[in-house]
C-alpha cells in the first residue's frame, strides 16, 4: 500500500539547517556554497558557527527560504556527501 508522506510545512517557509564537520581547510565556505547552490538567496552573513569545546569540529546553523522539499533533499544529499560533513541536522 503505497501512502503519500504530507510536509509538515508549507513552502515557502524559513528552514533551520546545522550542520556539523570537521574544522579543517575551508570547512565554512564549502558549506556555504553548497548551501548557496540550492538556496541562491541565502545571505551567507548570517551563518552561526561554533567550535567544539577542543576546537576538533565547527558547528554551522543556517536559515534557508526553503521552496520545496524536493530542494531540501538535494541540498541534505550534497550537504551529506562532503568529506568534512559529520553529520546533518
Amino acid at each position: 500500500m503505497n501512502e503519500v508522506r504530507e510536509s509538515a510545512l508549507t513552502y515557502p517557509c524559513e528552514f533551520p539547517i546545522k550542520v556539523m564537520g570537521r574544522r579543517e581547510g575551508s570547512f565554512a565556505q564549502e558549506v556555504m556554497q553548497i548551501v548557496l547552490k540550492h538556496a541562491p538567496d541565502f545571505e551567507p552573513a548570517t551563518i552561526e558557527m561554533r567550535p567544539s569545546r577542543q576546537g576538533k569540529y565547527l558547528g554551522l546553523t543556517l536559515v534557508i527560504q526553503a521552496r520545496s522539499r524536493e530542494q531540501l533533499d538535494a541540498l541534505y544529499r550534497d550537504l551529506c556527501d562532503h568529506p568534512a560533513v559529520v553529520m546533518v541536522l
